[in-house]
């Protein structure tokens, strides 16, 4: 299906609602019937029609198609955020005595999820480095039922071979999830690639505007079924009506901004690459990359996204370059239209900074929409001052 026809057609019934090239927001919490037999038909299959907002809405339908279509998925279900995307796709695949297999370094509320809460109901979880399709043949048990990916992970852009692990996974009866919210299903397919349900977080690249917040889950329509009944209806995590039509607005410009963000980030790589302060950099792109081959085999581009370690040695020269940089704000996600940076050190006490610990060193960019050479010089003036 044509990307410009998912983002500008797709679920666009536009005769519905006076012509407006705009979806309405069909802000209402429930819907009417007819007939009572209308209504018990609705009890009896609250996904087959519009009964009560905390499951299905008119504008986040059409939102709902829009996705799944870029996923290359069945259906999609739409979450107030990736947290509650991600807890929702776990839970709904686990029960009391089973065992998870995770990546190393996952998002810090999955990890969360993993460490706090499921322990609380007897599941289990083992991190192993997903780099090694033979760290995840040695972790499973006889009791694991799902394989939690992440790739790339957020601030180390580690891979897993999605194919590899797909296959490993479904000749063992396991569930693979992943979290794409790196690539997004423009640049990264894992549909395709076998995984069964795929989460990324609307609140960056969908979204756009750093005005919202939103999280994807894309699987079979089995599979969306099962947590629409389940996690999604119970827990009341389903996107609202508003928030599912800034997602609606942000996805017309989707490839536009990932176009932009990405020829962007490649000259702000390339300033930082050269730079003396800058000891290393962590990018997928970069043909030093460990896993270069891989991250061309399965991604299609890197967008915004990159670590490097810098030779300051002291946390008050690497405080003084955040604070001293204009054009990069600091604060935590990523895919809007600012530019961001954040240090490692900011989740640490100041007094256990150790500059021989490189990771101490390590800072993570985004690359928004600004001109590259207005966030080189950025860059540059910050590491002078």
């Amino acid at each position: 299906m044509d990307i410009s026809y998912i983002l500008n057609e797709l679920g666009e019934d536009r005769e519905n609602y006076f012509n407006a090239i705009a979806p309405p927001i069909i802000q209402t919490s429930n819907f009417a019937f007819d007939t009572v037999d209308d209504l018990r038909k609705a009890f009896k299959d609250e996904m087959g029609g519009y009964l009560y907002s905390r499951g299905l809405n008119p504008t986040v339908e059409i939102l709902r198609l829009k996705l799944a279509a870029l996923d290359g998925a069945e259906d999609c279900l739409v979450f107030n955020n990736g947290a509650a995307a991600t807890y929702a796709a776990v839970v709904a695949n686990v029960k009391s005595g089973d065992h998870i297999v995770s990546v190393e370094h996952p998002y810090s509320w999955t990890k969360h999820l993993f460490d706090q809460i499921l322990p609380r109901f007897g599941i289990t979880t083992s991190y192993v480095d997903g780099r090694y399709i033979e760290n995840f043949e040695r972790a499973i048990l006889p009791n694991t039922t799902l394989i939690y990916l992440e790739s790339p992970t957020s601030w180390y852009f580690e891979l897993q071979d999605l194919k590899a692990v797909a296959e490993l996974a479904r000749a063992e009866g396991i569930v693979t999830v992943i979290d794409n919210s790196y690539c997004t299903p423009l640049y990264q397919r894992p549909i395709e690639l076998g995984i069964d349900i795929a989460m990324q977080t609307a609140t960056k690249y969908i979204g756009g505007h750093s005005d919202t917040l939103g999280g994807v889950l894309c699987g079979s329509a089995e599979m969306m079924r099962k947590i629409f009944l389940s996690e999604y209806l119970c827990i009341g995590s389903g996107i609202q009506p508003f928030n599912a039509w800034l997602l609606l607005r942000g996805l017309r410009t989707l490839p536009a901004r990932l176009d932009r963000i990405n020829r962007s980030t490649v000259k702000v790589f390339a300033f930082l690459k050269d730079h003396p302060m800058v000891e290393g950099l962590i990018y997928p792109f970069d043909p030093s990359f460990s896993q270069y081959a891989l991250a061309r085999q399965q991604m299609t581009q890197a967008p915004g996204l990159l670590s490097f370690y810098t030779t300051m040695e002291t946390a008050e020269q690497i405080e003084q370059f955040c604070n001293n940089l204009k054009a990069f704000k600091m604060a935590v996600s990523w895919g809007g239209h600012e530019s961001l940076i954040i240090p490692k050190l900011s989740s640490m006490p100041r007094d256990l900074f150790d500059p021989t610990m490189k990771d101490h060193r390590m800072m993570r960019i985004y690359v928004g929409l600004e001109e590259p050479e207005y966030l080189i010089n950025s860059l540059e003036q910050a590491f002078t001052s």
